[in-house]
């Protein structure tokens, strides 16, 4: 193959160690907040309308930046982009950490957003430049991902451990050794070739109008919580969405250097990956907070214990990507695992619907994880192969930011839309329950429960949607196609197609 003719770094595997610790730091910390946020919000005064805002901040940067950041390393360079990337995420950390207040901390999160943003296409594309050989990348890749899936499992234990035994600002605090290991690492031990950088101008009108139609939609979700779905400003910011997502459409179709040329989008199967994941993380992040939530503040358990409740999802999601997904991606068409994993994911939310006051975990919630985990992780993989799946080479690195945007941003959305769904029905059940109450705190902690189940029925129906749509627009066969693997119809060489994943959080 062309690829082995290249120059093969010899140091590659170390830089493989460091690359994929600083995309631990990054996945870790949206779990590792989730356990430690009821803390924070208690300490801080943080409100239960703004609680969200706490993952949302961060979520919407990274998400609304990541074409951005993707076309910096592009521009930068990849290893000089990771490594402002890290330093930044470690600054951004420690000013969350010492947060005095809830304007501090929301600001926080957003730069260690922003500064993921540089950080997560740097550390895939490097990844993509490094490891040249068919096998080697497809290895490589796979050990990345394994540690980024094991990364929602280690956020959740260390979040659970430094809240009970330290301090919630420990989870912030954690990422700075994180950080300078990494960036020691970067410094000393990766090298990028000079030749794989794209000289192409900076779309800045793309960049302006895509972040703000970004920012503008998850607001929207957002303040229709607060306002109400008719009211003028949430209104105002859906049609500010559309113009300034038109708007960006319409310049990326006219300029020489598109942030996001329409090609990488246009192709019905990508189209289809980033549409059926971006719902499916909707669903997803939302369930995250409740089960958070239900299992602190109904349940009464402690944070480690519901940092260690949460892992045998994760460990269901490892398993359905390493030993279903991988295994079966080369004799399966994509279709075949995603829209059956999205199903099965739907089927584990449904069992999730039925939770009450005294629910048992071992009976009903531990094995909606396994669930949940499984179909997730079956239908994961497939997908990260299919999101950079014959794209020219000069686009592959914003295609990859790509398939990043719809899980953050379908993150974002997830949390805001579910968060006031929720809410509603909490306060529509207590007010209409008042009346024959035998006990105050019993109607709010049934209240809540209301509000959850309400928001995951909602997480049902996205995730079958997202099973329709991968069934119906993805129709590449097992071979994920491409050159390279048409050419030689060998399912060894559609490995070589598998770029990084990031894991949604």
């Amino acid at each position: 193959m062309p690829e082995t003719a290249k120059y093969v770094d010899p140091r590659r595997w170390k830089a493989l160690i460091f690359i994929a610790l600083a995309q631990l730091m990054v996945v870790l910390d949206a779990t590792i907040v989730n356990i430690a946020l009821p803390s924070a919000q208690a300490d801080l005064g943080i409100s239960d309308t703004n609680r969200q805002w706490v993952i949302t901040a961060y979520a919407l940067a990274f998400g609304g930046l990541l074409l951005f950041g993707g076309r910096i390393a592009d521009l930068w360079g990849r290893k000089r982009t990771f490594l402002i990337g890290l330093i930044g995420f470690a600054l951004a950390s420690a000013l969350g950490g010492a947060a005095a207040n809830q304007g501090i901390l929301l600001g926080a999160r957003a730069l260690q957003g922003v500064f993921g943003a540089l950080l997560a296409p740097s550390a895939l594309s490097l990844l993509a430049v490094t490891f040249t050989e068919a096998r080697e990348r497809a290895k490589a890749f796979g050990v990345f991902g394994a540690i980024a899936g094991g990364g929602g499992a280690v956020g959740l234990v260390l979040g659970g451990v430094l809240t009970e035994y330290m301090n919630w600002r420990w989870t912030f605090f954690v990422n700075i050794p994180f950080a300078v290991i990494a960036a020691a690492g970067a410094i000393f031990v990766i090298r990028e070739p000079a030749e794989s950088r794209n000289p192409a101008r900076l779309d800045i009108p793309g960049v302006i109008l895509a972040t703000l139609g970004l920012v503008a939609l998850v607001y929207g979700f957002t303040r229709a919580e607060t306002d109400g779905w008719g009211a003028g400003m949430t209104i105002g910011l859906f049609v500010a969405t559309v113009v300034l997502l038109g708007a960006f459409v319409l310049v990326e179709s006219k300029v020489k250097s598109p942030l996001l040329p329409l090609r990488v989008i246009t192709d019905r199967n990508r189209g289809g990956v980033y549409a059926s994941l971006g719902l499916a993380v909707i669903g997803m992040f939302g369930l995250f907070l409740f089960l958070t939530y239900y299992l602190q503040v109904v349940k009464g358990y402690t944070p480690v214990t519901t940092g260690l409740a949460f892992l045998p999802m994760t460990a269901g999601m490892i398993t359905g990507s390493t030993q279903i997904g991988a295994r079966l991606m080369t004799r399966v068409r994509p279709r075949l695992l995603m829209a059956p994993g999205f199903v099965v994911a739907a089927g584990a939310m449904l069992m999730l619907t039925q939770i009450d006051l005294d629910t048992s975990y071992p009976a009903l919630i531990l094995p909606a994880f396994l669930l949940l985990g499984l179909g997730m992780g079956t239908a994961f993989m497939p997908a990260m192969s299919l999101a950079t799946h014959g794209v020219q080479p000069q686009d592959a690195g914003v295609a990859s930011a790509m398939i990043n945007t719809s899980q953050q941003v379908g993150g974002a959305i997830g949390t805001a839309l579910l968060n006031t769904i929720a809410a509603s029905a909490t306060t529509a059940y207590a007010t209409s329950h008042a009346a024959g109450a035998r006990s105050l705190d019993a109607l709010k902690l049934q209240s809540l429960v209301h509000g959850y189940t309400t928001a995951i029925w909602w997480a049902v129906g996205i995730l079958l949607l997202s099973a329709l749509i991968a069934f119906t627009f993805i129709t590449t066969g097992h071979q994920g196609g491409g050159r390279t693997a048409a050419s030689s119809g060998d399912g060894e060489d559609a490995a070589e197609e598998i770029k990084v994943p990031v894991m949604a959080h």
